[in-house]
């Protein structure tokens, strides 16, 4: 039973994640994207999978770090990865490169949140059901549109409440990711993803 349990932990910490920053193509060679290694690593010919607005299938082809070429990477590295068979539209910035099927692509979840006062920094005002602020993940950014409780009407500047949250499109989500959520130059709000819908 111990060494299933470690054998389960050992995989899950192998599991990779990098959230994509910035997309480059290197002619002849095909597109690249960089990042900073989230969890796990990642070596040369790993099959992996861009989440976006859709789950792409790709494999790793080539991982460079400060212009040295790498056959492995690790939690912690910033390095440029060089990927199968995707075009430099067909991916930005926020996208997200893992392992296969180690997450999910979605559109709405729930979420407790600490909305910012006045004197944090945050709004001035309160708002209704239906407020549509940007949603900070990682390195993406996402228009959602928060949905109160019943018995919820207005949530005020310095509350903390769970709520749920209709974005306008997919974006890779896990159970337990802190986001960040802004209003033009004001950072209003702050939580955690406690449900996936």
């Amino acid at each position: 039973m111990i060494l299933i349990f470690h054998n389960r932990s050992v995989q899950k910490k192998h599991l990779f994640l990098l959230a994509v920053e910035s997309v480059h193509v290197i002619t002849g060679r095909g597109t690249v994207v960089t990042g900073k290694i989230e969890q796990g690593a990642l070596k040369e010919n790993d099959e992996l999978e861009l989440l976006g607005k859709v789950i792409k299938k790709t494999s790793c082809l080539g991982i460079e770090m400060f212009h040295k070429t790498l056959k492995e990477a690790e939690v912690g590295d910033n390095v440029g990865i060089l990927i199968k068979n995707i075009k430099k539209e067909d991916v930005k910035r926020g996208y997200v490169l893992t392992t296969p099927g180690f997450m999910k692509i979605y559109k709405t979840f729930e979420a407790k949140v600490y909305i910012l006062s006045k004197q944090e920094g945050g709004r001035h005002s309160p708002f209704v059901t239906r407020y549509k602020p940007q949603f900070f993940f990682r390195t993406s950014n996402i228009t959602g549109s928060i949905v109160l409780p019943e018995n919820v009407s207005v949530v005020m500047p310095g509350d903390t409440l769970t709520f749920k949250v209709e974005l306008v499109d997919y974006c890779p989500l896990n159970m337990g990711l802190k986001f960040v959520m802004r209003e033009g130059t004001l950072t209003i709000g702050a939580g955690v993803i406690t449900s996936l819908l």
